[in-house]
């Protein structure tokens, strides 16, 4: 396991930039602080694995964090690629049970790692404020309710739209989606559960259609700021 190190000076105003935690009432923003500890992660090393004890909250604060497992056959499953300042961790915080899915550094990263114990201690003293780790909760609720509307109902080239779109929204963890993000085509294969040569060829239709430019490494969305991926289905059968 990598050593913490305290929290550093100056980071408030970053995480701040998360919705969540910038609406956080200010007691429980600086008790996160106070009792966080940051953790260094290598390329390919593990905060977290499926079916672990849980630690307590944590935090994006560097790098990027890939969440997901691995099914029966040993293919790996993305469910969200996680970029500063994105919180997770509150399922098993809440519930007390074993981490649900693995969390792994795609890239060199830190993290803010709210103690489970610890503060659960102090949520004991202030029980009117757990209702914000709810919030938390129920903001990733919905995001999983529409992609699974999505599932159904979208065609791959519509459903590879959304995707980027929640990912560039932190999602729904920015009020401003970034037009520029670095997700390779292979994650975003492995979020939608179909092969790279799908997403090259989706990503090359919304490409031509206009919807965002190619970058070597990057990917821009051009209309970003125009559309919500919860937003309903469109109608007649592209919603077939």
């Amino acid at each position: 396991m990598s050593p913490s190190t305290p929290v550093p000076p100056g980071l408030h105003a970053a995480l701040s930039s998360d919705e969540w935690f910038g609406r956080c009432d200010p007691a429980l923003r600086d008790e996160l602080l106070r009792l966080g500890r940051m953790r260094k992660l290598a390329t390919g090393e593990s905060l977290f694995a499926r079916g672990g004890e849980a630690e307590g909250l944590c935090c994006v604060v560097a790098g990027a964090l890939r969440i997901g497992s691995l099914n029966a056959e040993g293919d790996s499953a993305l469910l969200a690629y996680l970029e500063p300042y994105q919180w997770f961790g509150e399922i098993s915080l809440i519930d007390g049970l074993p981490r649900t899915h693995d969390a792994v550094a795609d890239t060199p990263s830190q993290v803010l790692v709210v103690p489970r114990e610890a503060l659960l201690t102090w949520l004991d003293a202030h029980p009117a404020l757990w209702r914000e780790l709810g919030k938390l909760a129920c903001r990733k609720l919905r995001v999983i309710f529409v992609a699974i509307e999505e599932l159904g109902q979208l065609p791959l080239e519509e459903r590879v739209w959304r995707r980027l779109q929640l990912v560039a929204q932190g999602y729904g963890s920015r009020d401003a989606p970034r037009r520029r993000i670095r997700l390779a085509q292979e994650v975003l294969a492995q979020m939608l559960g179909v092969s790279r040569q799908s997403i090259n060829k989706a990503l090359k239709a919304l490409e031509a259609s206009g919807r965002l430019r190619l970058h070597y490494g990057e990917i821009e969305l051009l209309d970003a700021l125009n559309e919500s991926p919860g937003s309903p289905a469109p109608a007649g059968p592209a919603a077939g």
